[in-house]
């Protein structure tokens, strides 16, 4: 698939780099650039700068580089096209992408076809909903919920009559393909190759994603099916383990506020939301998983599970916090008084009481040692407390690997340990390193995007070819000249081979030479990043055309060696000689030369 290059520039222009990362992170001046915490990898002080002229960002710890459309991709997890999508969605650009031989049979259904489905079965069950006569059962069971009405179309609720071709017969007279609708998981094949409706009689809630778009449905069931919630099968778009709901709602104020609440279910959201509470979330019908953990990590550190006080909330949420701790997720637990759901509760206290709930939740190793003592008190028996002693030791070597807790509360609970065990610390030191390194739970995927700096190997036949690439990148004028000794084949770096191409391709194209022209030429975050690194060098022209000379000088030396001595190095040293105009330090970092 394919976006129009002028669209690209378009989407980079509507959307300003300051704006767009100043909804993930809190940003604030240094000189004529912006800094803040990088979310891309453990910062504890601002390491990322943004250059509002350049309209790029760079990260001086991690590398993670690019133009705003970069820092989508890698901030969602998104790909590079629907990261285009999402910013122009932003911008209120309309853009069309056109499919390419090259796809494959696997692309024979566009995902966007398949969202354009799913935003007009919302738009249908919600025509539904305020139908005289099809919602009427419906909007009286959402009323005696004391939802509003207002509530009610945020949310976008609808209802799926009790028939079994409603959807089917008015998505046919729309003519919208069925298999569009099978691939949706909107209706099902029977037996005999008939289709039928996959939700019939239920109070419909889409399910949106943080880029807007509509990725499944929930359903709530209005008689007596045993299924009380059904949720849109497995698709393109959708997968409940690494989906919740209300994101779309709750993303500003998640990322505002620091924290996000995890609760159960749809309407705990709902309620929440009505009543002021607009950082909550919900998984939908299933555990908290690694997938749901690393979905929020991209917005906050800070979770807070709110899980039913009973024996089924409290397996699930012990569950979640050895997720979270293996994610290096801060993670604290709140139960909601009274044993109560979330949503009933904030229907009898008010949004205000849920908030102190959601702000006074107990840290997490705090609620492991509570359970630990409560144990001890209830029971003599040696298994129960072997079990619960076990229970704790693997949440303190879990949060310890992931650094979720310091070195003073490391210390303290040991401390504890030793006295409630009558074990020395020694001894729990020991069994806690033990533990950690047989530990097999995965740590620290950042986001499930990998960001580190780029190797582009060793000795001066490297250093030459990302000389000539840096010189180019601040001054692309000198290109022409280069080419003429130059060719991309004498790149054996891949990355700078691809860089190099990608200027001659911008400068082809008549185009205004610039990074973020450049950066849109490329769907590659390591190259991105690379771009933004090299091109951070500036210096005046004298120096750069110096630099070019002894690169270019310095690589045709090299290539002439590995071209006569096939498994030979060339003499670094006779090439040191060469390329004898040394690179300027990083500014911001004296002695750390960038490559």
């Amino acid at each position: 698939m394919r976006i129009e290059h002028g669209i690209i520039n378009r989407v980079q222009q509507a959307n300003d780099i300051v704006d767009v990362i100043s909804e993930h992170i809190n940003l604030v001046r240094k000189g004529r650039e912006m800094v803040g915490l990088c979310p891309f990898h453990e910062d504890h002080k601002p390491s990322m700068y943004v250059n509002p002229d350049k309209q790029i960002f760079k990260c001086f710890a991690c590398s993670a580089g690019g133009d705003v459309i970069k820092f989508v991709q890698m901030r969602e997890g998104l790909s590079f096209m629907r990261a285009v999508e999402r910013l122009a969605a932003r911008a209120g650009i309309k853009i069309n992408i056109t499919k390419q031989a090259s796809d494959g049979p696997d692309s024979d259904i566009d995902p966007a076809d398949i969202e354009k489905v799913n935003r007009w079965a919302e738009k249908h069950w919600r025509k539904n909903l305020l139908d005289k006569s099809i919602g009427e059962k419906c909007r009286d069971y959402i009323k005696s919920r004391q939802i509003t009405e207002k509530t009610s179309e945020e949310f976008s609720l609808g209802v799926a009559p009790d028939r079994w071709d409603d959807f089917l017969n008015a998505a046919k007279k729309k003519n919208i393909p069925e298999k569009l609708m099978l691939a949706a998981g909107l209706i099902v094949a029977g037996e005999q190759g008939h289709f039928y409706d996959k939700f019939r009689n239920r109070l419909m809630f889409p399910i949106i994603d943080a880029s807007s778009r509509v990725i499944g449905f929930g359903g709530r069931t209005l008689g007596d099916d045993p299924a009380k919630y059904m949720n849109s099968p497995t698709s393109i778009l959708f997968d409940k383990s690494n989906c919740v709901y209300g994101l779309d709602k709750a993303r500003h104020q998640i990322v505002s506020s620091g924290t996000v609440a995890v609760v159960e279910g749809y309407t705990d959201v709902i309620m929440s939301h009505q009543f002021g509470c607009k950082n909550v979330v919900a998984t939908l019908g299933t555990s908290f998983t690694a997938g749901h953990a690393r979905l929020l990590r991209r917005y906050v550190k800070n979770i807070v599970l709110i899980f039913d006080s009973d024996i089924a909330g409290t397996a699930a949420a012990d569950r979640a916090l050895e997720i979270c701790l293996a994610e290096q997720i801060d993670i604290k637990v709140a139960s909601v008084p009274q044993g109560k759901d979330p949503c009933d509760y904030v229907l009898a206290a008010g949004g205000e009481a849920f908030k102190k709930t959601i702000e006074t939740a107990t840290d997490v190793m705090q609620y492991r040692w509570d359970r630990l003592t409560e144990k001890f008190g209830s029971s003599d028996n040696l298994s129960d407390r072997r079990a619960a002693t076990e229970e704790f030791l693997r949440s303190v070597a879990t949060a310890s690997k992931g650094k979720v807790i310091d070195v003073i509360t490391y210390g303290l609970i040991i401390n504890r340990l030793s006295r409630i065990l009558q074990i020395s610390p020694e001894d729990i030191k020991r069994e806690l390193s033990r533990r950690q390194s047989s530990s097999r739970l995965v740590v620290n995927t950042i986001e499930n995007v990998k960001v580190s700096s780029v190797e582009l190997g060793s000795g001066f036949g490297a250093k030459a070819q990302a000389e000539i690439i840096e010189v180019l990148l601040n001054e692309p004028r000198f290109f022409e000249s280069a080419a003429r000794k130059v060719k991309a084949d004498d790149f054996d770096e891949p990355l700078l081979k691809e860089i190099w191409e990608l200027i001659g391709k911008t400068l082809a194209d008549n185009a205004e030479f610039s990074l973020t022209n450049l950066l849109a030429q490329t769907e590659s975050k390591d190259v991105s990043g690379l771009v933004v690194k090299l091109s951070d060098n500036g210096q005046d022209i004298e120096t750069l055309k110096e630099r070019l000379a002894g690169a270019i000088a310095a690589l045709e030396e090299y290539n002439s060696k590995k071209l006569s001595q096939k498994t030979k190095t060339p003499d670094d040293e006779h090439l040191r000689k060469i390329l004898s105009v040394k690179t300027k330090p990083d500014r911001r970092n004296p002695g750390f030369m960038p490559i």
